[in-house]
């Protein structure tokens, strides 16, 4: 895993599917409740394998799958609550009211939301990932912040990826 950042983005390159699990068990230790994580990229960029390994960093003992067709899953880890959804099938975002994001947010869960663009700026306060195919198993990850919450989490995600890869800062993109 290589990564480069800057003050608010940081740019990931996993080679493998191991690389993309350790950047979601880096992830994992620091989330909180009500935390929002948006995934997006393309159809096999590693949203869903980044969402089974931070679901097994975080305790959950059930078997993670995309909830494509049911949109939302919920699983239950050793600390918190992860509910798990899948936008790529809304037809509107008027449809996100009803998937009760905002409900499991209150009650504390963190949320991975896949295909988040599709959210729109729903979420004021979240991490987003963005995941680009770059060959047959590496794949680009870009990292931003939105709002506030994760300011300090996000430098210290920033120097846990930099203790673990050959990380370099860029000239700053903002989020």
């Amino acid at each position: 895993m290589t990564a480069s950042a800057s003050s608010s983005t940081l740019t990931l390159t996993s080679h493998s599917p191991q690389d993309t699990a350790r950047f979601a068990e880096i992830i994992a230790a620091e989330l909180r409740p009500r935390d929002v994580l948006l995934l997006t990229g393309d159809l096999g960029a590693g949203k869903t394998t980044f969402t089974k390994a931070l679901c097994a960093a975080m305790g959950v003992v059930d078997t993670v799958t995309s909830p494509t067709f049911t949109l939302v899953h919920e699983y239950r880890g050793s600390k918190l609550v992860v509910c798990h959804a899948d936008l790529y099938r809304l037809e509107r975002t008027g449809e996100l009211a009803d998937l009760g994001l905002d409900d499991a947010r209150r009650s504390g869960a963190v949320l991975v939301v896949e295909w988040g663009d599709l959210a729109g700026d729903e979420f004021t306060e979240a991490l987003t990932l963005t995941f680009a195919h770059a060959g047959e198993t590496e794949r680009v990850v870009t990292v931003a912040s939105r709002g506030t919450t994760w300011g300090p989490r996000v430098t210290r995600l920033f120097a846990a990826l930099g203790q673990n890869s050959a990380a370099t800062r860029d000239a700053g993109s903002e989020t």
